[in-house]
């Protein structure tokens, strides 16, 4: 049986892949979205990287993170850019509405990259919080 983490929201409790950068929202879009069965496509997981990277910097130049918490959203966007995260973005590319769920599979993955970079467990939201 495959290892799982717990994760909650406002709706409850769930069970993600212990392994994957993703959390719960995501789990719940690849379960209420299974529209196409297409991915996202490359460049536009690249350019949330670059969009997420000036969102972390301007939040910085505001001290809304430590230089700890920083360097490591920095360093998960920079990933993301440079394509090492690709295979966590896993929502189908056609979804009910704006994209939200790609958004929320972004910063789910970019929290939890940074967590690890950090030496944090997946999901310890209350360090990085992808909201």
């Amino acid at each position: 049986m495959a290892k799982t983490r717990v994760e909650k929201d406002f709706l409850g409790e769930r069970e993600v892949p212990a392994e994957a950068l993703w959390g719960i929202h995501t789990l719940r879009a690849l379960e209420n979205f299974p529209i196409a069965n297409r991915p996202v496509r490359v460049p536009l997981i690249r350019a949330f990287g670059a969009v997420k990277m000036a969102c972390a910097r301007a939040n910085n130049e505001l001290n809304r993170f430590s230089k700890e918490v920083f360097n490591a959203l920095e360093t998960a966007c920079a990933d993301m850019m440079e394509g090492r995260l690709d295979a966590q973005v896993v929502v189908d590319a056609l979804q009910g509405g704006a994209g939200t769920s790609t958004n929320m599979n972004v910063n789910e993955v970019l929290a939890n990259r940074a967590l690890q970079i950090l030496g944090r467990d997946l999901g310890d939201y209350e360090v990085i919080h992808p909201l």
